[in-house]
């Protein structure tokens, strides 16, 4: 590679993985091997001239890191890369990456279609924060084709989704709900944070923008917040969501984007060690006279079994584990593990387990609740890294002092 030019030239010829490791690199004049941390908030320019050009031109330059900084741009371009995308933007949170891919295409009249099952904020965003601005939503049982064929029947602008979601494991059919949602007129916004672009390509389907929470496995490991989101097209990314975040400013800091970037070198052995772990789990689980249920997408008992081996690659390490004994029995069990600690994070190198009726989807309404399975017995189960016999020799001592 030629000291003038600080790209990557051969990412393009490169395999996925290598990807993780390679993509998006952008070396300054010192030629170093770790991606550099561009701790700053502005730019400076050698004439009035080169300033007026900076704001003019395609956005190359960076001249404000609200807009760009050069260490988010390396993490953009790299899941960019990785994921099929033409178009990225990384943003301070999930949340945000959420509420920036859905509204900036949304004007008052519009009609958004989106699953019962859906993260409380996701949920309140297309519930509540679409209705303020006399937008449209309309709920669907995500795993039924007729329902979403009714709800498309009519002109629709969005379709917002997530598929496994959460914490139910609902898996929605991309293939069919995109083509349908295509002829309604819609984007399709797909949530694809518990399946991680290592195990579903949604772009591959027919989603038109994908969206993370980083913070999840793309870190790992509990450092940060951040999120992202991805277009299929360029245009529709540059013209329709770009002005959106740039103007309202939803934007990752360097450090978080510098974390971000060095958590995607290991995100497919993280994944995959991670999903091996949760298969294990669960089939321990599901044979223990205290669980009721359990829900993970590679066990056959999961309701859409086929569904998953079609369009995801591995189960990913989420469970969700349903106890004979309802919330008392939720709550012996959580205050005996030793190992498996209690939080409502996901995707990190730890294990993590959260009682959902009584700490993510708390705000909900009985009925809303009762809609999206958020049972008195539910656990949200992360399976992180440890050794899975460690996992399971945890739970299971819980689950008899429970």
């Amino acid at each position: 590679m030629s000291r003038t030019d600080h790209r990557n030239p051969n990412v393009a010829g490169l395999r996925p993985r290598s990807k993780l490791v390679h993509g998006g690199i952008r070396r300054s004049q010192f030629d170093e091997t770790c991606e550099a941390l561009y701790q700053t908030s502005g730019f400076v320019y050698g004439s009035a001239e080169e300033a007026e050009n900076a704001f003019a031109n395609d956005g190359s330059r960076h001249v404000y890191s609200r807009f760009r900084n050069p260490t988010s741009a390396m993490f953009e371009d790299r899941l960019a890369e990785y994921e099929g995308a033409e178009w990225a933007y990384a943003t301070s949170s999930g949340m945000a990456a959420v509420h920036g891919a859905l509204m900036s295409g949304l004007r008052t009249g519009d009609r958004v279609v989106a699953p019962r099952s859906l993260f409380i904020s996701c949920y309140w965003i297309v519930k509540e924060l679409c209705s303020r601005f006399g937008i449209e939503s309309v709920f669907v049982d995500g795993t039924n084709l007729a329902e979403w064929e009714e709800a498309l029947s009519k002109p629709t602008k969005a379709v917002f989704l997530e598929t496994p979601s959460n914490p139910g494991l609902e898996v929605v059919d991309l293939e069919a709900v995109c083509a349908l949602a295509h002829k309604a007129g819609a984007v399709v916004i797909a949530d694809n944070a518990f399946a991680t672009p290592v195990l579903q390509r949604p772009f591959e389907f027919g989603a038109d923008v994908v969206i993370y929470s980083a913070t999840k496995h793309i870190d790992g490991q509990g450092r940060c917040l951040g999120g992202v989101i991805l277009a299929k097209d360029r245009k529709y990314g540059a013209d329709v969501i770009h002005p959106f975040l740039r103007h309202t400013g939803p934007t990752i800091s360097p450090f978080n984007a510098w974390l971000l970037l060095k958590g995607m070198e290991t995100l497919e052995l993280r994944v995959h060690a991670q999903s091996a772990a949760a298969l294990q789990v669960a089939e321990f689980l599901e044979g223990h006279p205290k669980v009721a249920e359990v829900l993970y997408p590679l066990l056959p008992s999961h309701p859409q079994y086929d569904l998953v081996r079609k369009q995801m690659t591995g189960g990913g390490n989420m469970l969700s584990v349903f106890l004979k004994g309802g919330k008392t029995e939720a709550f012996n069990a959580l205050n005996g593990l030793r190992m498996v600690m209690i939080s409502n994070n996901l995707g990190d190198s730890k294990s993590l387990i959260t009682h959902p009726a009584t700490t993510t989807h708390s705000k909900l309404t009985d009925e809303e609740k009762a809609a999206a399975r958020i049972e008195p017995g539910l656990l949200r189960l992360s399976v992180g890294l440890e050794d899975p016999q460690d996992i399971i020799e945890d739970l299971d001592r819980a689950l008899a002092e429970a």
